[in-house]
């Protein structure tokens, strides 16, 4: 199977695929799916695959709900904007009226995703209230309902989490595995694995430790200190010589520092695959005066991360020539806006990354069945599952080292408890209140008072 061609404007498949001909509920014409989509050229459409199911087939959905996914790290995970002590993220279960179900995930990363874990559980919930209560429609339909309830950047990545259920649950129904529903291409990605800041010494440790299990690329968060990167640079290479370097500054350096950076690195024999995000997002100018110098000096690829988090962006890094990698991120631009991205950019030229925020194997699995079918990326960082101190995901893709293989099951084929999610939700916040009202010894009387208030609530909630 080649590549998906995704367009909103496929044609009919000749093999019909409906997951509810026999719905009860009395069908009413939906909003058409390109009234949420920006007028962009995108490439020819094949025969069979995601984009012919937009139109064939038909989504009932009997059940919808979402609860929070929290998760402990194994170690505090900071980058040069925000550091993240747990995962908070959401989790999304669509259940069809033919008795399957779709799995997704909302990340949550603070000052990269527009939500927080409250505002991600209000809209989902709305999100799921409207599937329940909508008549039968097409996929492509019930796409575009779910882009006009979450729209834009503001609740992108809940947008992601329920589109990701939703097209896990159909290709469930076809009995397809999500890779081949992006067009086969292969069922394995490898990828690289990401030392956060930290000291050079405990960099030096890390790179160690992943260079025995096999990993060949590190990414490298960089951007708080300059002098500090470049320490932790050295140390690496120091006990890992031959591995390849991604650096990502996350925003955290101007245009003169990303490229004192390069200079640097030069200078030791040092010169990184991929300079990612190296100044802030909307600093187009140094974008670009960063990229013509790491491209024309050193032969070092830009990506363009959060700078890009819409197709009105991606426009902008083309028509200026502001980067030649784009970031692919489902949380960041949603399912459907990223597999436009994609297409335009192929058209384009422009080489492409995929990427996620702090995410367990369900939302990482889902954006790596999509890298491994449409097999378009040259670089792959979907690592963060390998960050974590537990997972709560069964069953799903297979990890050897870096490289991850997808199996034939049909849809994401991995899955929650969803009634051990529930009571893990209520034992974290129970533990994050006890940790809060021990180091908060000397709180005011009214805030200790509605913190012991909450705490005993959740106790009571729990028994």
């Amino acid at each position: 199977m080649g590549s998906i061609g995704f367009s909103l404007h496929s044609p009919f498949s000749s093999l019909l695929l409906c997951s509810a001909p026999h719905s009860t509920r009395n069908p009413r014409k939906p909003k058409p799916f390109s009234k949420f989509i920006p007028k962009m050229a995108l490439a020819t459409p094949t025969s069979f695959g995601f984009s012919s199911l937009l139109e064939t087939f038909t989504v009932n959905v009997q059940r919808a709900e979402n609860r929070p996914l929290n998760v402990p790290l194994t170690a505090p995970f900071t980058i040069a904007t925000s550091r993240l002590e747990r995962v908070e993220n959401v989790a999304v279960r669509v259940e069809l009226s033919n008795g399957c179900v779709g799995w997704g995930e909302t990340p949550i990363l603070p000052f990269v995703t527009a939500e927080d874990q409250h505002t991600a559980m209000v809209k989902a919930k709305e999100a799921c209230e409207f599937l329940l209560r909508s008549p039968a429609m097409t996929l492509g339909s019930v796409l575009g309902e779910i882009g006009g309830i979450l729209p834009g950047h503001e609740f992108a990545s809940v947008r992601a989490g329920v589109e990701m259920a939703l097209i896990d649950a159909v290709s469930m129904s076809i009995d397809v595995p999500l890779w081949r529903l992006f067009g086969g291409a292969s069922n394995t990605i490898t990828t690289d694995i990401t030392i956060p800041i930290v000291s050079a010494a405990e960099a030096a440790t890390l790179a160690s430790k992943y260079c025995e299990e096999g990993f060949k690329t590190l990414k490298l968060k960089v951007g708080k200190n300059l002098n500090s990167d470049i320490e932790v640079l050295r140390a690496i290479r120091a006990v890992h010589p031959n591995c390849y370097f991604i650096l990502d500054a996350n925003e955290g350096y101007n245009s003169n520092e990303a490229i004192q950076v390069l200079d640097k690195l030069h200078e030791v024999g040092v010169s990184p695959l991929l300079f990612e995000q190296p100044v802030h997002r909307d600093d187009w100018k140094g974008l670009g005066n960063v990229y013509h110098v790491a491209k024309d000096k050193y032969g070092v690829s830009v990506a363009a991360d959060e700078s890009c988090r819409s197709l009105d962006d991606f426009k902008k890094i083309v028509e200026e020539n502001l980067a030649d990698v784009i970031n692919i991120k489902l949380a960041k631009v949603g399912v459907v806006r990223a597999l436009e991205i994609i297409e335009v950019a192929k058209a384009a030229g422009l080489n492409l990354m995929i990427g996620g925020m702090v995410e367990t194997r369900l939302a990482m699995g889902f954006a790596g069945h999509l890298a491994a079918g449409m097999g378009c990326f040259k670089f792959v960082d979907l690592d963060t599952p390998l960050l974590l101190s537990e997972d709560p995901v069964l069953e799903g893709y297979e990890v050897s080292g870096a490289v991850y293989k997808f199996r034939n099951a049909r849809g994401h084929g991995g899955f929650l408890h969803w009634d051990n999610i529930a009571r893990r939700s209520l034992q974290f916040n129970n533990l994050n209140c006890e940790q809060h009202l021990m180091a908060e010894k000397k709180l005011p009387g009214m805030e200790l008072f509605q913190m012991l208030s909450y705490f005993f609530q959740m106790k009571h909630l729990n028994s």
